[in-house]
């Protein structure tokens, strides 16, 4: 029995990967590489907190350097444009341009989409809350940041309602107001333990 299990864990240890594979796989679409599609889906994901240099070299798992090389090709190239940050003035924030949103029009990982599509709501919500789970582990053994959206963090203040004198919502780690088109994106400051009831509703009003 627990050979049976182990076997099971493995297996679907293995899937995963080969999903991931797929993925890389598919990235030589449309003269990118698969490191410069990640680089352009993560930017188009997260907030704008996360859309720098650093904050992509620990969601990508790469050095630096290597992350700043991927990311100055696709500045060169118009897919990504590169503004000083009203914050500190040090570091510059990275925003997704028209070019870059046409490309993700055409993103090569739709195909890993239209699978997850398939699924029914339930097993899609299952499966994402599992694979968010998984990852946060692997983050967690590697000694890095889990990353992910308001609706699970323990920074998310407020919960939509509209008081006088303080936003709907709020970064409790960074005090900055968040629009509600923040909450669905990534965050590098994000730490597991948000609000369930807004979690939930958040995931409910998502598109099919």
């Amino acid at each position: 029995m627990i050979e049976k299990h182990e076997s099971s864990d493995r297996a679907l240890a293995e899937l995963v990967a080969q999903l991931g594979r797929i993925a890389y796989g598919e990235g030589f679409v449309d003269g990118l590489t698969p490191a410069q599609w990640t680089a352009l889906r993560y930017y188009a994901r997260a907030n704008r907190f996360s859309r720098t240099v650093s904050a992509f070299a620990e969601f990508h798992a790469t050095s630096r350097g290597t992350a700043s090389q991927t990311v100055k090709s696709l500045v060169n190239q118009g897919y990504l444009t590169r503004t000083r940050s009203e914050r500190d003035g040090r570091s510059a924030r990275l925003d997704v341009t028209e070019k870059g949103k046409a490309a993700l029009a055409g993103d090569p990982l739709e195909i890993l989409v239209g699978a997850t599509q398939a699924l029914s709501p339930t097993a899609r919500m299952s499966l994402e809350s599992a694979l968010e789970r998984m990852v946060r582990y692997v983050a967690q053994e590697h000694g890095r940041c889990p990353f992910g959206m308001c609706p699970s963090c323990l920074h998310l203040r407020g919960d939509g309602s509209c008081v006088e004198g303080r936003p709907p919502y709020e970064c409790g780690f960074l005090d900055e107001p968040l629009e509600e088109a923040e909450l669905g994106q990534v965050c590098v400051n994000f730490e597991p333990g948000g609000n369930s009831a807004l979690k939930r509703s958040f995931a409910e009003e998502r598109p099919e």
